[in-house]
């Protein structure tokens, strides 16, 4: 079968939360075509498909939306994970 999914990330590179990167990466059979990039600040694509899907969700709400990701998704979770490291540590 064919499988196709979305993996959801926070790179912290240091302790300033203007270095944090969200990204969202979609992926179909293993193979990656298109990720949101909060650095970039947009879609980009990687496949002929990724590449259409990327220019229609650019000019489209999706993107808005996407941009306040870091700050609800990385910037709510960075304290729950600095005191997990802290407690282990």
């Amino acid at each position: 079968g064919f499988r196709h999914y979305t993996v959801a990330d926070c790179e912290f590179n240091s302790s300033k939360l203007n270095d944090i990167e969200y990204t969202q990466s979609y992926y179909y059979n293993k193979l990656e075509y298109v990720r949101f990039s909060s650095s970039v600040g947009k879609y980009v694509g990687y496949t002929e498909y990724g590449i259409k899907n990327a220019e229609r969700w650019n000019n489209g709400p999706e993107v808005i939306a996407r941009r306040g990701e870091k700050e609800r998704y990385c910037f709510h979770n960075v304290g729950i994970d600095i005191e997990a490291d802290l407690t282990k540590s």
